[in-house]
């Protein structure tokens, strides 16, 4: 365990909070596993009814750590628990809630196409520079995305990596409300009570009666990450990613 990965309880909900700011809670795969422990528990524990995923002031996550990704791509191995952590939460079994505030790139975007609810500030920008560095989308946002935004606005946030801020990502339905920074976590919190205080039967057959049969988007996730973990090995995306570090560092 590490302190990046925070769990707490709010009655009887799970928080999840990725908590290393000083790297704008950029995801290592420690942490990936330890997000999926969570999820897992949460759901066997019948204590718990909805999940919070929460970020830190200015970051909700700046993606995948790029360090595990030049591990694979120079020739390493692993990575298995990105996939468990994506396998988890698109098959929560309990609501999940999440606050945003800020930086959400790549998987900082994507957790939040599996939650019920999103919340975000006015600084909050969405944005998937996947193809940038010569990968492919994830995490069933190929599948997800072109539903709730369109073919169009799907190729822009997937394609394209144009960043969605806030108001936009409202009006195409990618998120649910735009709050005060002051105000974030209250109202996600607020939420995700109301939620945990609900009839926990009858919400779950009505949320997976919205949701249908996660099949598809199993087997989706399961593709793309074939695609992705074979991207990383690439000239293309080495290439990349070492370009992209270079320029982080100057």
């Amino acid at each position: 365990m590490t302190d990046h990965i925070l769990i707490e309880r709010q009655g009887a909900v799970q928080i999840i909070r990725m908590n290393r700011p000083d790297k704008k809670n950029a995801i290592t795969r420690a942490m990936y596993a330890e997000m999926a422990a969570a999820l897992v528990a949460g759901d066997k524990d019948p204590a718990v009814r909805c999940h919070v995923f929460l970020g830190v002031p200015g970051a909700f996550s700046s993606g995948n750590d790029l360090a595990d990704f030049m591990a694979i791509a120079t020739g390493g191995e692993g990575g298995g628990e990105v996939w468990e952590f994506l396998l988890a939460l698109a098959g929560t079994e309990k609501p999940v809630v999440s606050g945003v505030d800020g930086i959400a790139v790549g998987i900082g975007t994507t957790i939040n196409l599996h939650c019920d609810l999103t919340f975000a500030t006015p600084r909050t920008m969405f944005r998937t520079p996947f193809v940038d560095l010569g990968l492919v989308p994830e995490a069933g946002s190929s599948l997800i995305a072109p539903q709730l935004l369109g073919l169009q606005g799907a190729f822009a946030l997937l394609g394209l990596g144009e960043g969605f801020p806030a108001e936009r990502a409202l009006a195409a339905g990618l998120i649910y409300k735009v709050v005060a920074e002051d105000e974030l976590e209250a109202a996600t919190l607020a939420a995700a009570g109301e939620i945990a205080a609900k009839p926990p039967e009858a919400l779950k057959i009505a949320r997976d009666l919205m949701r249908g049969d996660r099949t598809k988007l199993v087997e989706r996730i399961k593709e793309e990450g074939a695609h992705f973990r074979a991207r990383l090995k690439s000239d293309e995306a080495r290439a990349a990613l070492v370009a992209f570090m270079t320029r982080k560092k100057g």
